[in-house]
């Protein structure tokens, strides 16, 4: 296999819990000559909903991404699930979201300036002024909405549209101290990665240092989650 012409390509796939998915997949992939370079899986046993994440090596000499593609969507179909095809050529477009605290904001674009996310943080988003200069140094446009209880519904509006504009594929929320209504998690499902600084589900909503200590759990952490309409699940 010529490394230099080799893509990366990541499936992820969402379905019922049912025999024979992960063979299924990879025994087409393996017909395929695509080379598998990790594999995790996982099923949700209430309400029995399977997970997995195949990362892949291969190049357009051995299947094209129209091929590749439309094979997925077969599967789909045939699993009655979902399955999300990504490329590692391809770099999304990224929103971050931030309330006041900065050190989440700097880590994410110091990364990002080193080149470890493919990525383009297409601006900050934030309820407050606070971080603007941790934005300007990196040269990422910075907006503010002054939310209050109010204007919520009104801004959100405006930042969805925002959004749209810059055909945003991904937004991260770092440390940011707002609950997104469920209307703007609908518009963007299953593109809201939130950074809960905890484990869930144990310690859900603020303060999650204080429920561990007070828990006596020994060992304390941070999540990464998708985003839904139930806070922290």
């Amino acid at each position: 296999m010529n490394n230099s012409n080799l893509c990366e390509i990541i499936i992820l796939v969402t379905c019922p819990d049912q025999q024979g998915i992960v063979a299924k997949i990879t025994s087409w992939l393996y017909e395929q000559q695509v080379n598998i370079i990790s594999l995790e899986e996982h099923v949700e046993n209430i309400p029995g909903i399977f997970f997995m994440r195949i990362v892949t090596q291969c190049n357009e000499i051995q299947i094209s991404n129209e091929k590749f593609e439309l094979k997925m969507k077969e599967f789909e179909k045939n699993l009655n699930g979902k399955i999300s095809v990504h490329y590692s050529i391809i770099k999304y477009n990224c929103a971050i979201f931030v309330t006041k605290e900065e050190l989440p904001l700097y880590d994410l674009l110091i990364k990002n300036q080193k080149g470890d996310f493919n990525c383009h943080i297409k601006m900050v988003i934030s309820n407050h002024e606070n971080l603007e200069k941790v934005a300007k140094q990196f040269e990422i446009p910075y907006y503010y909405f002054p939310f209050t209880s109010k204007n919520k519904l009104e801004l959100e509006s405006e930042i969805i549209k925002l959004m749209n504009f810059h055909e945003i594929d991904l937004i991260v929320l770092a440390r940011y101290m707002q609950i997104l209504s469920p209307k703007f998690i609908q518009q963007f499902e299953h593109k809201i990665i939130n950074i809960h600084h905890g484990f869930l589900p144990a310690f859900k909503g603020g303060k999650p240092y204080h429920q561990a200590w007070t828990r006596g759990v020994k060992i304390i952490g941070a999540t990464a989650h998708y985003v839904t309409n139930d806070l922290d699940e």
